[in-house]
């Protein structure tokens, strides 16, 4: 069975793509326990190559232990063609990402979003619409994807809502900031989690 797999894209691949990537691996942990790594990718990327091969950011390794996330065996790469391909859904930090990523895979359009974008446009899919969609996970999720893009279609407005979604670079600032960036990625990766393993949605997140 294949895995469905999410790509998480930032700048340098040290800061929110790293947070982003463990954060959603943890959240779907709590669903499906062990399994997790059988049925589910999250993985990352940045756009640039100043730090392939680094290991995250300390402030957002500090982050991930307070939320008890491991953030061990860590290295930044860059993002490749072959990345977009073999993943199901691509979730960038910014607008600009979001560009990068369909400079490479054009075709790619319908499974990109911003973060903050797929996070807003699930919370409007109706909970008895989520508890319709199929069982079989991998299934379930590419289901799930093409419902929240369509729910983008719909509005017409897919570029111009994305810049109010965008997810601020942390990058050289403090932990109060790593922080609270790590709360906007959560308010995501957890119903994401949440409706990929087919659980109601955690109130307060939607």
């Amino acid at each position: 069975m294949p895995r469905f797999t999410v790509l998480h894209v930032c700048v340098g691949n040290i800061c929110r793509s790293p947070m982003a990537e463990r954060l959603l691996h943890q959240a779907l942990r709590e669903h499906v326990g062990d399994a997790v790594d059988d049925l589910y990718l999250s993985h990352g990327c940045g756009t640039g190559s100043w730090h392939i091969g680094e290991p995250m950011n300390p402030p957002a390794a500090r982050q991930l232990r307070q939320r008890g996330v491991d953030p061990t065996g860590f290295a930044a790469r860059k993002i490749t063609a072959a990345l977009v391909d073999e993943s199901d859904l691509v979730l960038c930090a910014t607008s600009v990402q979001v560009s990068a990523v369909l400079a490479l895979r054009p075709d790619a359009a319908g499974k990109t979003f911003v973060l903050g974008e797929f996070g807003r446009l699930l919370g409007s899919i109706p909970e008895p619409e989520l508890a319709g969609l199929p069982d079989d996970p991998y299934e379930r999720g590419l289901e799930l994807v093409a419902r929240v893009d369509a729910r983008r279609d719909s509005a017409g407005a897919r570029e111009a809502a994305r810049a109010k979604d965008d997810l601020d670079d942390p990058w050289g600032m403090g932990d109060h900031e790593f922080n609270r960036v790590a709360d906007e990625i959560e308010q995501t990766v957890v119903p994401l989690a949440a409706a990929l393993a087919g659980a109601a949605p955690p109130r307060g997140r939607r």
